[in-house]
């Protein structure tokens, strides 16, 4: 009974649970391989009979899959480079720097995750529409660098700082060393795992974003990934086996992002403690 209650049922769990969150996933790369015939067969067709390899290559004779690839990739390594640059910023200031108002202001970052992304959309629409900026990637990628809408991020970040040794930034003040040589040469090099874990979540967020650039980019030609494939869907809305298989590729880079990241995503996750 012993072993039953301990490995037999929590596994038996497990898989059950694993194949209730794959299913949609497998669903879709089933649908990626069907036959128009095939798609609302009625019983549903489970396993194609005839597996259409050459949905994916009908997939970049319909739209300029590569090229909508490189402009969402683009869009997320620069959100990526500006949330790693200013988020550990300000979580630093708000854990080993003593300083009037760290924790009212500490207390208002974390207030600005309360607010949902629909009520800043239009004064931020207003703000870059009088800026001449619309259609470009700047309103994408710009308020990453000034840490705007990063507060889970810098909480997470700032809580790991909290648990690196208050002595080390100490010892360093003594030897004269400055805020900047020590966040660089000390802080930093020390919080390797919750950087992968924010760099993974801002990668995904930004790879599978919609919203952003539906409002912002009106040309085609700097459409995303996810943009993309909603005007291929508008454009082809019977062609559901192409559109599949697009999106089949489309989840690839995050499997493999995750795929090599995952050690230190899930040590960045387990080492950054609630911490006052």
């Amino acid at each position: 009974m012993t072993w039953v209650r301990q490995k037999l049922i929590p596994y038996t769990l497990l898989v059950l649970f694993s194949i209730i969150f794959a299913a949609p996933l497998l669903w879709l790369i089933s649908t990626s391989l069907k036959k128009q015939s095939e798609l609302f067969a009625n019983p549903p067709v489970f396993i194609p009979r005839s597996p259409q390899w050459g949905n994916y290559a009908d997939v970049f004779k319909t739209i300029d899959f590569f090229r909508l690839t490189g402009n969402t990739l683009l869009v997320s390594v620069l959100v990526v480079i500006g949330v790693l640059i200013s988020a550990p910023l300000a979580a630093y200031a708000c854990s080993h720097i003593d300083w009037f108002g760290k924790k009212p202001l500490f207390a208002l970052v974390m207030a600005t995750m309360m607010l949902p992304y629909q009520v800043t959309m239009v004064p931020l629409y207003v703000i870059f529409n009088k800026m001449h900026l619309i259609g470009s990637y700047v309103p994408l990628v710009l308020p990453a660098f000034l840490a705007a809408g990063a507060g889970y991020y810098i909480f997470l970040m700032r809580q790991f700082f909290l648990t690196l040794p208050h002595s080390l930034v100490q010892a360093a003040r003594i030897d004269g060393a400055s805020e900047a040589r020590i966040y660089v040469q000390i802080i930093f090099p020390l919080c390797r795992p919750v950087v992968a874990t924010v760099g993974v979540m801002t990668f995904l967020a930004t790879w599978s974003d919609f919203l952003g650039p539906l409002l912002y980019l009106n040309d085609q030609k700097r459409y995303t990934l996810s943009l993309g494939l909603y005007a291929f869907m508008q454009t082809h809305y019977i062609q559901w086996e192409q559109l599949m298989a697009a999106s089949a590729m489309f989840t690839v880079p995050i499997i493999i992002l995750f795929f090599f990241a995952q050690k230190q995503f899930i040590e960045g996750i387990a080492l950054t403690g609630i911490k006052a």
